[in-house]
C-alpha cells in the first residue's frame, strides 16, 4: 500500500475508509495516532521542523476523529468521511 503525499504513515492515510464498527474504528484511529507519535519522535530527532509540523497537524486531525467518534448515540457513529475529501494540512508544504 502506498502512502498519499498528505499522509506521513500508511495507517494515517486519510484516503482509507473509517470502519463502521465501533471497535474497528477505535483500532484504526489508535493505530494512526500511534504511528504518528512514533513518526513525530523520529522527525524531531532528525531536526526536520516542517515535516514535524505536518505530523502534529495530522495528529490533531486524528485526535479530533477520536473525540468525535467517542460521542455516544449520535449521528457521528454513522459518519464516513468522503474518499475525495482533501486533507486539511495540504496548506503546509
Amino acid at each position: 500500500m502506498s502512502v498519499s503525499p498528505a499522509s506521513l504513515t500508511a495507517s494515517s492515510d486519510v484516503r482509507r475508509e473509517i470502519p463502521r464498527g465501533a471497535g474497528s474504528r477505535r483500532d484504526r484511529i489508535e493505530a494512526a495516532l500511534a504511528t504518528l507519535d512514533a513518526e513525530s519522535r523520529r522527525l524531531e530527532r532528525l531536526g526536520l521542523e516542517l515535516p514535524t509540523a505536518r505530523c502534529h497537524e495530522q495528529r490533531r486531525y486524528w485526535m479530533f476523529l477520536s473525540a468525535l467518534f467517542a460521542l455516544p448515540g449520535s449521528a457521528i457513529e454513522r459518519f464516513t468521511p468522503r474518499a475525495d475529501a482533501s486533507w486539511p494540512g495540504d496548506r503546509i508544504r
